[in-house]
């Protein structure tokens, strides 16, 4: 699963709540996070979440702060990153810093690698959250490249990587194509990232952002579908092999949207079985 958390925007206690229940209602094996906030010496969002769900998690602080301390006020004791939670130990973990592009922001984008040892694994897991801007798909570019030679180092075994995360890009961005590596030249060579939309009911929403506001126009009148669970081919048993993928936290929680953007889950094999 993979989810945007929308940071400490709106009402962001009662959307903590909601989020939590959502999360214990489609119970993941594995989730990849972003805009997840922590506090200065304080409480991370993500091990909020991890102690409520009993999960183990880890998390990627971004190394740029100002642009979100400054849309939060000012306030610099809450920071933003990327994180991930997992029902199954996680064996060791790496970060990536993502670069920007010549004349272009630099917005501290992080990508965070976990290990977790699965049944049948174990997963190379990663989660990543590219930089937002309509014109910015030079540096999503960039940070794509980078993002898939991370990937090809930490891959291997029997379970194909599994990628997460909200890349501000609809699937025929030059930077979708790009990283899933089979609808032009690889980012890296040899790697191919199936992306599980694919695999869903073609007969249901897709769009993830933004929910929370139903006069969004996104890149045009169908809600945008930026964020995405990419895996490998399948492995020699079946490991990874997609069956399934869907739309889910799409709708207010007591009255409340968790998050401004759904959360996409997919179905993977364990084997052919």
């Amino acid at each position: 699963m993979t989810w945007n958390l929308w940071w400490r925007f709106g009402d962001w206690r009662r959307r903590r709540e909601a989020i939590v229940r959502t999360l214990a209602d489609e119970r993941p094996d594995v989730l990849g996070l972003q805009e997840v906030w922590a506090q200065d010496g304080g409480e991370n969002l993500a091990g909020w979440l991890a102690e409520r769900l009993g999960m183990h998690w880890v998390f990627s602080r971004s190394p740029v702060q100002e642009r979100w301390h400054a849309r939060n006020g000012g306030d610099t004791a809450v920071d933003v990153g990327v994180a991930v939670l997992s029902r199954h130990p996680v064996l060791e973990t790496a970060e990536r810093r993502l670069p920007t592009a010549p004349g272009f922001r630099d917005d501290g984008k992080t990508a965070l690698h976990a290990l977790v040892d699965i049944p049948g694994g174990p997963l190379p897991f990663f989660t990543t959250h590219l930089n937002p801007g309509s014109g910015e798909s030079a540096v999503r570019c960039a940070q794509v490249r980078e993002l898939a030679a991370f990937v090809a180092e930490r891959a291997g075994g029997p379970f194909p990587p599994v990628v997460t995360g909200d890349f501000n890009a609809e699937p025929d961005f030059d930077e979708m194509r790009l990283l899933c590596g089979y609808k032009t030249a690889p980012a890296a060579p040899g790697l191919v990232l199936l992306d599980a939309w694919r695999f869903a009911d073609p007969t249901l929403p897709q769009g993830t952002w933004d929910v929370a506001h139903e006069d969004a126009v996104g890149f045009g009148l169908l809600p945008s579908c930026v964020d995405y669970v990419l895996v490998g081919p399948p492995g020699p048993d079946g490991q990874g092999r997609i069956r399934g993928a869907r739309r889910a936290a799409a709708v207010p929680v007591d009255g409340v949207h968790a998050s401004d953007h759904a959360a996409v889950v997919a179905d993977l094999a364990l084997s052919h079985g």
